[in-house]
Order: structure tokens, then sequence, then C-alpha cells
């Protein structure tokens, strides 16, 4: 495991328990997402909330209500997302986990014991609030917790986090498939009340987060609780120096923390790229991978879809690890562009092959493979790093507030395309089928150009220099190849006049 060291030097067992807790929340939101996506194609499923179809002779999930079974929980996500960022401001980021795992029993609840359509969406809807909460707080915490030597993998991880809870959730589904009854749906979502429970009684035992702390002027408490994730890692004078720079970055930022400064001269240009990465993560046609690939797959009636769901899964896996190891190594950038190249190629080859007129079982498989192709290549990069990224560049004072809009941002994009994707595949709308793919390639070929363009690189520089490097107005292409000094107590006495020439001079080396 020596490969693994320069990764695990920075854990100390209160970081890494803190690492574990948030990682185990993450796992519902697989859970949820997969479980209900998956259960779709099931037939106990499709008899207990569909309309038997007298010409197929089977029961069978109506595309309008299957329109609004996967888009109709995007309210919940959306009041969710604003209620967490609120709580997550107000009263702490422990307090915001808390809260919203309580809900999750209440909400999960209701879903697992539904017996009619309209208990189910709304079981699903009320259940998405805490989904939500957990969008809006749990990136932001991961990644005010962890050093910048190892923030790109950790913050990621909310992604592998999502997709192991998902494998979790298929691999239970595909035993419960062949079941005839509702335990086939109901021992799988049942699943949901699990993780809540052990937040619930765990989530005390973990600091709060110190720059959260700082900004409501409980200094020793935000000293004492940096001292506990950095203890055993660094020395006493490093932790203090990352202490003063936290404070000097928070005195010295003009922002007060309000909705309109997003949009002011400093940070408009952050807005809109966490604005630009939460659209692109969405239109690629991620939804069309992740939450109808099942009922996709199975329409196809080439391969069994619950076996395919559990391969992809395991695939994402795998890709997404890789991607992990990589991406405080060789940066964000570069693999959000290898990302979504792979996304574009490969959906265009769906699109493609889509065009074939009584497609044989070959092609259809061709059509299967290239789905999985895509997922790897969304799963690499844009799935993990799109939080990375967004939680990276904002402004101290302005987190909770820019993550929160850059959330409700994701959320009505996932709405909107989870919303549309039936009626462009099934007849009697659009019936695109496969063709769909050029909608979505479309949309990949537009995130490459945005990334080459708007992504700044931020590899290996804490918070608070990512905050110079804008305040200073470095473009976005040249992060990556500016390098900020430690900032010092002297910094803040003297104004920004030192961190300003500091940040030029070295810029102009650079160049």
């Amino acid at each position: 495991m020596a490969f693994l060291s320069h990764i695990t030097k920075h854990f100390n067992k209160t970081l890494a328990r803190s690492f574990l807790l948030i990682f185990l929340s993450t796992l519902n939101y697989g859970f949820d997402n997969q479980g209900f996506n998956t259960a779709q194609a099931m037939q106990a499923f499709a008899k207990d909330f569909g309309q038997y179809n007298s010409t197929t002779k089977a029961y069978a999930l109506e595309p309008y209500w299957l329109s609004l079974f996967d888009s109709l929980n995007y309210i919940g996500f959306a009041v969710g997302v604003v209620v967490g960022s609120l709580t997550s401001a107000r009263w702490g980021r422990r307090m915001c986990i808390f809260t919203m795992s309580c809900w999750a029993l209440v909400a999960g609840a209701i879903t697992i014991s539904s017996a009619s359509r309209d208990q189910i969406l709304a079981g699903r809807i009320l259940f998405y609030i805490y989904i939500g909460m957990e969008l809006s707080v749990m990136p932001i915490f991961m990644s005010e917790l962890m050093p910048a030597e190892i923030r790109g993998l950790t913050v990621g991880s909310y992604q592998f986090s999502l997709v192991s809870g998902g494998l979790i959730v298929n691999g239970i589904c595909r035993g419960t498939s062949t079941m005839t009854t509702s335990a086939a749906w109901r021992i799988p979502i049942s699943l949901f009340l699990v993780v809540p429970v052990i937040i619930i009684c765990l989530v005390w035992f973990i600091p709060e987060s110190p720059r959260w702390l700082l900004t409501k002027e409980r200094t020793e408490e935000a000293r004492a609780s940096l001292q506990k994730l950095r203890q055993g890692t660094l020395t006493d004078a490093q932790i203090e120096t990352e202490f003063e720079n936290l404070q000097i970055s928070l005195h010295s930022m003009p922002e007060q923390g309000k909705f309109a400064e997003l949009f002011n001269h400093a940070n408009r240009k952050r807005t809109s790229v966490v604005i630009g990465m939460n659209i692109f993560q969405q239109v690629t046609g991620q939804a069309f991978v992740s939450t109808y690939s099942a009922v996709f797959i199975s329409g196809l009636g080439t391969v069994n879809p619950f076996n395919m769901t559990v391969i992809n899964l395991s695939c994402y896996l795998v890709t997404m690890g890789i991607g992990l190891y990589l991406n405080d190594h060789v940066g964000r950038r570069p693999l959000l562009l290898i990302s979504a190249i792979i996304q574009c190629a490969s959906i265009m080859t769906v699109g493609g092959l889509g065009l074939i007129a009584n497609p044989s079982s070959e092609v259809k498989i061709a059509i299967v493979a290239m789905v999985t192709v895509f997922g790897c290549g969304f799963i690499l990069a844009w799935a993990p790093l799109t939080y990375v990224v967004t939680t990276e560049i904002a402004p101290l004072r302005l987190r909770d507030v820019t993550q929160r809009t850059g959330a409700i941002v994701n959320v009505f994009f996932q709405f909107l395309v989870n919303f549309t994707i039936p009626y462009l595949l099934y007849a009697p709308y659009a019936n695109l089928s496969s063709k769909v793919g050029f909608i979505f390639g479309s949309m990949s070929f537009c995130a490459i150009i945005f990334t080459y363009f708007c992504v700044p690189e931020c590899k290996g520089k804490s918070l608070e220099e990512i905050d110079v490097l804008f305040h200073q107005g470095v473009p976005l292409r040249k992060f990556g190849l500016v390098q900020v000094e430690q900032l010092s107590l002297e910094d803040l006495k003297s104004g920004e006049e030192k961190t300003t020439s500091v940040v030029k001079t070295q810029h102009q080396e650079m160049a």
C-alpha cells in the first residue's frame, strides 16, 4: 500500500472518521437513485403501479407516469437544497446532517409502505428533500475539512459513494427481481432507513467545520476543531499557520454573504463557472444512462437489464477510482476534457447506430456497450469533479449561497432532462430511441469547449490561495501556472498590496 502513502499521511483518526461518516451518508443517495431506477424495470413494480396492456398481456408503466415519477422528485430536491443550505449556514454542518437524517426516516417509511401511485410519488418527493439537503451540505463540508493535497480525491468521493450505494442496491434488486410480489421492490428500498439511523447516532462525534465556526466568530472552537483534524499529520506550528491563513482569508474578503454578491464584479466569474459546471453535468445525457438505462436496455430485449446494471456500476466504480486517484496529480482540467470527449464520441455513436433500420442483435448489443462507455466517460471526471470544482472556487463567506445556487441549477436541469427523456425515447411522442444520442452528443461537445476556456485548474491549492487568484483577476486558464506564496499575518496588517504583488510577480515569471 506504499503507493497510497501520499494520501493516507494526511489522515489522522478524527479526519478519517469524519470522511467515513460523510461517505456513508452519501450511500443513501445511491440507494434511492438506483433503487428506484432499477425497480422501474421489475414486473412486480409495474404490476403495483402500472397499467395492464391487453395487447402485450403485461403490466407496463406509461411514459407520462414514468416521466412524472422520475421528475417530480426534483421538487423535493429543490426544497431540500434550499432548506439544507439555510440550515447549514445558520446552525452548522453537523446540525444539517442530523436534521436531514431524521427527516429521511419519516420519508423513507412513507415510501416503503406505498400502496398507490399517489403515495409512492409523494413518498419519493418527500425523500428527495433529504437528498437535496445532503447535496447542499456534504460536498462543502468535505471540502472545508480536507487539506488541499487530497481535496480532489475526498470531495470527489461524494460521487464514488453514490455509485457504491447504487451497486449495493442493484445487487439486491438483481436478487429480488424474480419475485412476483411487492417484496421485490420493497426490500431494496428498505435500505433507505439503515444509513440515517447510523448517522443520527454518530454525527456528533466528528468536529464542526473550522471555516464555518470562524464565520460565526467562534474563534477558539474553530482552532480546537482544526487541531483535532490535523493533529499528528502536521506540527503545531503548521496547524497554527493554517489557522491564521483561514482568519486572514476571512477578514480580507469584501463579501458579507449576500446573494447579490455572487454577481458583482469580483465574483461573477466564479459564479458563472459554478453554474456552467452544474448545467453540463446534467445536459450531456447522464440521466439517460443512470435513470433510464435499465428500462431502455429492457426495451432493446438483448441482455438482462439487471445484470447489465450491476456490470455497469462495477465498471463505473473502477473508472471513478482511477479518476479520483489521478485528479490530485494530473489536475481537474485534463480529466474533465478527456471525460467530455469520451461522452461525446460514445453517445454520438449510440445516435448513429440508432439510424439503422431493423437493427440486428449485434447492433443492439453495440448500443448497450456504448451506453456503458458513455457512463464510464461521465463517471471518470464530470460526475465527481463537478463537486470538487464548484466547492473549491466558492468565496469563503459565500460558500453556502454559492453551493445553494449551483445545486438549484443542477436540480432544475435534472428535472428538465428526466422529464423530457421518456417523451424523446418512446412512441407516441418523439420516439427517437437511440437517436437521442445526437442531442446529448451536441451538449457534450459544448462541454468540451466550456472546460477548455472556463474551468480553472486548482489542483494542490488551498481554498484561501484560490480566493487570492480570483480577487487578483488571474485568467482562468492560467490558474494552474500561478503559485501563491504562503500568506502571513503581516499581509493582513499591510492590506492586500503584498498579496497582489506576489501573485502578479509570479504570474509574470511563469509567463
